[in-house]
């Protein structure tokens, strides 16, 4: 899916996965965030069968009339305030998409699908 914005000069077309690609890398970036997870068990047969699918795994990107709602599925670092994880994700995305593509954000949703416990936390090593 496109999203078109005309200007006086002529016609931009951005991909929903140029959206997710920046809103992934922001992810990714953020403190407490381990990695990203499929929606559910279904996504993840189906992306297994879909070697191919381009779409990015734990972002769904939903096109407005005004602008866009990002949708991410997140593992989160057990021990961290999630609450504040979530919060430090949902800043760092609006701002990477809107400063790089000049598109509205208009919500950005942060699912927690796992805590994933590393060994440094445990105190082993």
């Amino acid at each position: 899916m496109m999203i078109t914005r005309k200007t006086e000069l002529g016609t931009i077309e951005i991909s929903t996965e140029a959206v997710a690609s920046l809103a992934e890398h922001a992810v990714l970036q953020s403190y407490g965030v381990v990695g990203l997870a499929e929606r559910n068990r279904f996504d993840a047969w189906k992306r297994g069968l879909l070697k191919s699918n381009p779409s990015h795994k734990g972002v769904l990107i939903t096109v407005e009339d005004t602008g866009v709602v990002i949708d991410l599925y997140l593992v989160i670092e057990y021990g961290t305030r999630i609450s504040e994880v979530a919060r430090g994700v949902i800043h760092r995305v609006k701002y990477s998409v809107e400063k790089a593509l000049g598109l509205p954000v208009l919500a950005v949703n942060v699912h927690v699908q796992a805590l994933r416990v590393s060994h440094s936390s445990t105190g082993e090593e």
